[in-house]
């Protein structure tokens, strides 16, 4: 998962998309950098390793004039967390300066970076990003725009991309329109970027989102809508709405903190928990949940954990190892709301276990008499190949144990999960999702040299 930013005839473009990444840094802690170009198209670079107040201050970005800026604020789901991986990506070919920005995962890319390396192509990381700027400078199409589309039409699985040629940006969205993408006005600019909570602190006007296969260019400005790309049967991330989008931003036409009430209202009904004492979150994807919860149980809501709020995301942190040491410095428990109590402890899901049984051990430190788990989406029984770090079945505790060896392992009273019918009642009629990572049921198919080559060191030899 990734978070990325565009921005066209705006003064200060580079401190816009600065603005821009702080407010998508949840969707991306690894790394980070911003591109812009002035008017004579000379580009002013900045990536680095860590997060976005880690890698710009005031001088840094003293060093990115300019009025076009791309952005980007990374999360590996392909590739190894080193500097090589980090975006923009930025070369020279024939139709310019290319600048890119990719958010999601490609499903043939093993395949493609094979046939491209046989060709003579050199890659310099193991993002699979890079193989869409082989295909773009190798295409025989007669401008950018063709170039570009024709490149889009061989890869296979989940993009958000922005690039930018010149001082032209480009748009695109696959046709299954797996991940967000929206366009916004700022003065007489435009701006793009995966959430609409960045338009808010970037102090855009949101205009639309970006639907499957939406293909457009932005030149000084101006939004021109391109032929779209070839649509496919719509698969939106449901995850995105159940975990990774801020609750203040609106994708898929939906309100994230919308859905994730509704989310547990349906965790309510489904696994109530008669005698309980009070309900509370794990911060904070979780908040809305259950409030919910509590809206529809009638249970009393309280804080009944504190989470420190200089700690990233334990999900998409990258090592296992690192990922239990955030745990125990993330989260302390209120023992006044906690002690002799029957809680109720929401959460958004269950992924590798690690976090909900430090958190469970916590709980019952601080005095819990029982503690009854709510999760708000199904169990997730296989790796997603579309943007989110799930590699591999093994790492997934649902796909490998049953309900009462999970619930026996993170040490819980009662376990429930909601079901998946319950999980898409809350999404919303309005789109069509996929589920894969719960149901398996997955729109793309994914080659096994595709899985096991994810995290390919930069220089590693391509999987065929």
């Amino acid at each position: 998962m990734c978070g990325i930013i565009g921005v066209s005839a705006v003064p200060d473009a580079g401190r816009v998309a600065y603005l821009g990444l702080y407010a998508l840094q949840h969707r991306g802690q690894e790394s980070c950098g911003i591109v812009t170009l002035d008017q004579s198209t000379r580009p002013h670079v900045q990536r680095g390793m860590g997060l976005v107040s880690e890698v710009f201050n005031e001088e840094v970005l003293g060093t990115l004039p300019g009025d076009v800026a791309v952005g980007h604020t990374r999360y590996s789901t392909s590739g190894t967390t080193v500097l090589a991986n980090a975006q923009p990506s930025l070369v020279n070919y024939r139709g310019g300066l290319l600048t890119l920005a990719h958010n999601g995962d490609l499903t043939n890319a093993v395949a493609l970076r094979h046939e491209l390396v046989e060709q003579g192509a050199i890659f310099s990381s193991s993002s699979d990003s890079e193989v869409i700027v082989h295909l773009i400078a190798r295409s025989t199409g007669p401008d950018v725009e063709h170039q570009i589309r024709v490149a889009l039409e061989r890869v296979e699985g989940a993009y958000s991309l922005i690039i930018s040629v010149g001082r032209d940006i480009y748009a695109a969205v696959d046709g299954r329109g797996f991940r967000p993408l929206a366009l916004a006005r700022l003065g007489d600019g435009i701006v793009v970027a995966s959430e609409s909570c960045a338009f808010d602190l970037m102090g855009a006007t949101k205009l639309r989102e970006l639907t499957p296969g939406e293909f457009v260019r932005i030149r000084n400005g101006v939004i021109h809508n391109l032929a779209p790309l070839p649509v496919k049967p719509v698969s939106r991330c449901v995850f995105e709405l159940v975990y990774f989008s801020r609750p203040d931003s609106t994708i898929f036409g939906e309100s994230v903190d919308r859905v994730r009430r509704q989310l547990g209202r349906e965790l309510a009904k489904e696994h109530p928990a008669p005698g309980a004492d009070v309900v509370f979150s794990v911060p904070d994807s979780a908040n809305a949940m259950a409030l919910g919860f509590h809206e529809e149980s009638g249970i009393k809501l309280e804080y009944g954990l504190i989470r420190n709020h200089y700690v990233g995301r334990t999900f998409i942190t990258p090592t296992q190892a690192l990922r239990v040491a955030k745990v125990r410095i993330k989260f302390n428990p209120v023992r006044e709301v906690i002690e002799g109590k029957r809680v109720v402890v929401v959460d958004d899901s269950l992924v590798r276990g690690t976090t909900s049984k430090g958190l469970v051990q916590m709980i019952r430190g601080a005095g819990a008499r029982e503690v009854h788990l709510r999760l708000g989406s199904p169990p997730i029984t296989g790796p997603c190949y579309y943007g989110i770090d799930t590699p591999t079945r093994a790492e997934l505790i649902a796909a490998t144990h049953s309900h009462e060896e999970i619930r026996d392992y993170l040490g819980v009273d009662t376990l429930g999960y909601l079901s998946l019918e319950g999980m898409l009642r809350a999404a919303g009629t309005a789109n069509r999702f996929c589920h894969a990572c719960f149901s398996g049921q997955y729109p793309v198919p994914v080659d096994e040299a595709s899985d096991r080559s994810r995290h390919l060191s930069p220089l590693a030899p391509s999987l065929a």
